[in-house]
């Protein structure tokens, strides 16, 4: 069986941990379980792990604040597991810089499977096409995944590259938030469509030293990418 990468693993209830561990390890995963929050950020920089699944209710420490702490040591994946219904952990933890979320009471396949998409998307794009996309202050980047934002490097997560990368590739075809989750996220997605919208927002924010707006909102429909005009060219 094929190594597939190192998952660091926080929740305080060992079952949950070693089930996660049994599901995972069967297809390749190593896994490292943490059920103390005050361990989890010497246990990152130890085992320097290739993604993060990670309880925002833990009794010790804010699962968000470790989010948003492992997001300013290092652009890794992270998977949150919320409460079934805290629709507001879970947008507050896509803030947060979490590229996706898996709710309680939760499927140990469908996580990992999840975990595969997640760590998938952090690999360099192995083809030729559009793998450089220029804009005025704005460069795409899909060889090495970096986004240039006015010549200078933007930190992006793995779900927000691919999101930006997918809308530029086709330049101003409007998108519904259920494609867009069909596309970037890469399987059979069963969570809230806001998770687009929190992303999309994190975007912009990051492009907003940029004075044009490259994602724009289609009311009632989805998002685009508006690249400018040039002179002499017609949208229509």
């Amino acid at each position: 069986m094929p190594y597939l990468g190192k998952v660091l693993v926080v929740d305080d209830d060992q079952t949950v941990l070693e089930l996660i561990k049994l599901y995972a390890e069967r297809e390749g995963f190593e896994t490292i379980g943490i059920n103390n929050g005050d361990l989890v950020l010497p246990a990152f920089h130890q085992e320097n792990p290739d993604a993060v699944i990670l309880d925002i209710m833990l009794p010790d420490k804010d699962g968000l604040t470790l989010c948003r702490n492992l997001r300013e040591i290092r652009m890794i994946p992270i998977i949150m597991l919320t409460a079934k219904g805290e629709e507001a952990d879970r947008v507050l933890g896509l803030e947060m810089g979490a590229d996706d979320y898996v709710a309680k009471p939760f499927s140990p396949r469908e996580l990992v499977a999840r975990i595969k998409a997640v760590l998938r998307r952090t690999q360099p794009v192995d083809t030729l096409t559009n793998w450089k996309m220029k804009y005025p202050g704005l460069e795409i980047q899909a060889d090495i995944r970096s986004v240039l934002v006015d010549g200078k490097e933007t930190e992006v997560t793995p779900r927000e590259f691919d999101l930006l990368y997918y809308l530029a590739q086709s330049p101003r075809r409007v998108f519904t938030r259920q494609e867009l989750l069909t596309a970037v996220w890469g399987y059979d997605y069963f969570g809230d469509q806001r998770t687009v919208d929190v992303h999309i927002r994190r975007l912009r924010t990051k492009l907003a030293p940029l004075t044009h707006e490259y994602l724009t909102t289609v009311w009632g429909v989805g998002y685009q990418f508006t690249p400018p005009v040039k002179e002499g060219e017609t949208t229509l």
